[in-house]
């Protein structure tokens, strides 16, 4: 069964124009990394994601849970009140949510390095101010 990430960036996109949503929004709404929700709504990268970043996604627009699996695999989208189907949870589905936490974690890490090396920075032009005034 092929995907469609391009389907679902454009589905994602009309969706967040209709509800006048940033993407900051978009990505503390569904609880899905702003990395993640960047490289799906522009479709940067096209590889698996878990199903429950989709659904958190899907959720967070007003959707079905599943609307966005459904147009990523060319499927009509079910009705805001159809039940959810339970996707089963594959050894693939933990390893993409294992890769996408991963990825938050390199987000907050290179932040605290740039955090970091800019009060590294102060703190050297503090150090020259003091030594000038000896």
């Amino acid at each position: 069964m092929s995907e469609d990430w391009a389907a679902v960036a454009k589905a994602i996109n009309q969706r967040v124009n209709e509800l006048g949503l940033q993407q900051k929004e978009l990505a503390k709404r569904s609880h899905v990394s702003l990395a993640i929700v960047r490289e799906v709504q522009h479709h940067l990268v096209e590889r698996r994601r878990s199903p429950r970043t989709l659904e958190s996604l899907s959720t967070a627009l007003g959707w079905h849970p599943q609307h966005l699996d459904a147009v990523l695999h060319g499927r009509t989208p079910p009705a805001i009140d159809d039940p959810v189907v339970d996707l089963a949870d594959t050894l693939w589905s933990r390893i993409d949510r294992v890769e996408e936490r991963l990825e938050d974690i390199t987000d907050r890490l290179d932040a605290l390095k740039s955090d970091v090396a800019s009060v590294a920075n102060q703190l050297a032009e503090v150090a020259k101010h003091v030594r000038g005034r000896r």
